[in-house]
């Protein structure tokens, strides 16, 4: 074998790093563990955890992400299902992860062990849960609560959007964000109570209570941005080459060369995703890319909280039911520099549309994902535009 490249090393010691981090979390607790510990167990130098880790939070929201990103995908897609069917087995996916308390074989729930099967003393993150801490880590910084909070309106807006894929077509439109919020109240509260109060949670009660939100009226409609200024798209002729990328959402490949919305979001903008889903055209994919002006944190903290969601959403829903809109980590930010936003923080929030391998929309500020969709794509200025150039009425 040869040697490794400086870029192979690097991410086998991140690899090994992770690994012994996990161990030790699993075996002292976030506030137990020590970071010499873990570069002991690594085999490595206290520098060479901080050359990949800028500290111990960091090391803890990564190992985190990382075991929620590994759920094992359902073997078969998902039926399809009414509303109420999609909530009881996104909730049976959701509490297959929780501790209980006075079983030795757990309750089976579903057609065998593991996420979205059925429940079980053990869970996705060992035993004792390894995210345990994590609530306590978000609540300590505002800068890390707000970007959380916006974390979870953008999980509300995923889970909204599918369920919306699955209504009648005979059912009354409407959004449907607001029960996704309901939800994602029980099913977060559960989890805190699962550890605060062991044994107080009741399983069935909880994925009852769930497919019981299904058709709760909660008068949820979508109007148009109250700003007091929402920014002008600027006609644009520019190339479009983005770089590969994962879409959370769907665990695979981003759909990113064909025609479009790409937003560029901090994660202090990130409700505004929604603003580009429900201004463009049916049919149109909607990216919402995150970035950050402190990606070593928030980054792994962004694919914990998108993946607890979308690998229960994935066993609940049928594809063709999954929200159009597509999520990306940009931790480098070069997708945000292929869109021509080369400078980005956490208040970010800029938008193109792409038609034909090409850039011919942008806008920048608060509402420009809204104003990015809206705008008219290419085919339509030239329909309405003269051979001189003036516009038709």
């Amino acid at each position: 074998m040869g040697r490794l490249s400086r870029a192979e090393l690097q991410e086998h010691n991140r690899a090994r790093v992770l690994d012994a981090a996990r161990n030790e979390f699993a075996e002292r607790g976030f506030p137990g563990a020590k970071v010499d510990a873990i570069a002991e167990r690594a085999g490595l130098t206290r520098g060479a955890v901080y050359s990949n880790f800028p500290g111990k939070r960091a090391l803890y929201f990564a190992v985190l992400a990382d075991l929620a990103e590994r759920v094992p995908e359902p073997p078969h897609p998902a039926p399809g299902r009414t509303r109420t069917e999609a909530l009881g087995a996104l909730a049976r996916a959701w509490v297959a992860g929780l501790p209980l308390v006075g079983t030795d074989t757990g309750t089976d729930m579903g057609t065998g062990g593991g996420p979205g099967t059925g429940i079980s003393t053990g869970d996705r993150y060992g035993s004792p849960r390894l995210d345990r801490h994590l609530m306590s880590e978000v609540l300590s910084e505002e800068r890390i609560r707000r970007p959380f909070a916006q974390l979870m309106k953008l999980d509300a807006v995923l889970l909204g959007l599918a369920l919306e894929g699955l209504r009648r077509p005979d059912a009354p439109t409407g959004r449907l964000v607001r029960v996704a919020e309901a939800v994602l109240t029980t099913l977060h509260g559960a989890s805190q109570m699962a550890d605060a109060a062991p044994g107080f949670i009741e399983p069935f009660n909880v994925v009852s209570a769930c497919e019981r939100l299904a058709d709760l009226a909660l008068d949820d409609t979508w109007p148009p941005p109250h700003l007091p200024y929402i920014p002008r798209a600027r006609p644009a002729d520019e190339p479009w080459s983005p770089p590969p990328a994962v879409d959370a959402v769907r665990g695979g490949p981003a759909r990113l060369a064909g025609d479009g919305v790409v937003a560029i979001l901090g994660t202090h903008r990130l409700e505004a995703a929604e603003e580009a889903v429900r201004a463009a055209p049916p049919g149109v994919t909607v990216t919402a890319v995150l970035v950050t002006g402190e990606p070593a944190e928030l980054v792994p903290l962004a694919r914990l909280a998108v993946a607890g969601l979308c690998g229960c959403l994935r066993q609940a829903f049928p594809p063709s039911a999954w929200p159009r809109l597509q999520v990306v980590y940009d931790a480098s930010g070069a997708l945000a520099e292929a869109a021509g936003v080369p400078a980005v923080s956490d208040g970010t929030e800029a938008a193109v549309r792409v038609e034909g391998g090409r850039i011919v929309a942008r806008a920048d500020g608060r509402g420009a994902c809204h104003a990015a969709a809206a705008a008219e794509g290419a085919a339509a200025r030239v329909g309405r535009t003269r051979p001189d150039g003036s516009r038709r009425s």
